[in-house]
């Protein structure tokens, strides 16, 4: 049986486990229950209709949030030429080549996001083994593999999200601070359901979205009603 302080279990009085709720309520209790002494996350959690087992139904991607995540990411782009010069005007951390992939071999990760151009894959994919297991590996489906650098770079800049279905056919997705406006939160929120609704697989048969939550890194979960967004 797990112990619980007598602050968590004064917060978890202030949700019904047995109820979804809106949107716009579930973000007030998020804000309600949020008593850390520093800006929690809010995190949203799906429970998808998914087989991951199947590779048609490994759901991956990215994409931007309307109001970003309140986390300035750290960026790191493989690149050379050109491109490496253009992946620093656009703003991004740490820009090289094989430099950097002996650094990494040395255990540095001092940063977030990693982005490479396709030609300096065949380097970069000898990192598989470290960058793996961190989720740090560039990937085409996410965008991390491309020659648009720029394009790339300002969006990790601007607030850039990935999301990856997991064993269970979970997906968890950072959607901003506790401190963000309700309205922000809310946005970002609708705007990443609509996204894994949207991202569907064509396989994938019965209840699609199954269940959804919102959290502040130390509150307790919350359910929404998820019925008025997925139509």
């Amino acid at each position: 049986m797990v112990n619980r302080s007598k602050r968590q279990q004064e917060l978890n009085k202030l949700v019904d486990r047995s109820k979804s709720y809106e949107i716009e309520e579930a973000v007030d209790l998020v804000k309600e229950t949020a008593k850390a002494n520093f800006d929690e996350t809010v995190e949203a959690a799906f429970r998808l209709g998914l087989d991951p087992k199947k590779a048609e139904q490994q759901l991956r991607g990215a994409m931007v949030l309307p109001h970003g995540t309140g986390k300035s990411q750290r960026v790191l782009v493989f690149a050379k030429g050109d491109k490496a010069k253009e992946a620093e005007e656009a703003g991004a951390d740490f820009v090289g080549e094989q430099d950097l992939i002996n650094k990494i071999n040395q255990g540095w990760f001092d940063f977030d996001v990693v982005v490479a151009t396709p030609d300096m894959m065949a380097e970069v994919g000898k990192l598989g083994r470290v960058l793996g297991p961190k989720g740090l590996m560039p990937n085409p489906k996410t965008g991390t593999v491309t020659f648009e650098v720029e394009k790339a770079v300002g969006e990790i800049k601007a607030g850039k999200v990935e999301y990856r279905v997991d064993k269970s056919a979970n997906i968890h997705v950072p959607i901003g601070k506790v401190s963000f406006d309700k309205d922000k939160l809310k946005e970002n929120f609708e705007a990443i359901t609509d996204t894994l609704v949207k991202a569907k697989p064509q396989s994938s048969k019965g209840i699609y979205m199954r269940n959804a939550a919102i959290s502040s890194t130390m509150g307790p979960g919350i359910k929404v009603n998820v019925a008025g967004l997925t139509k």
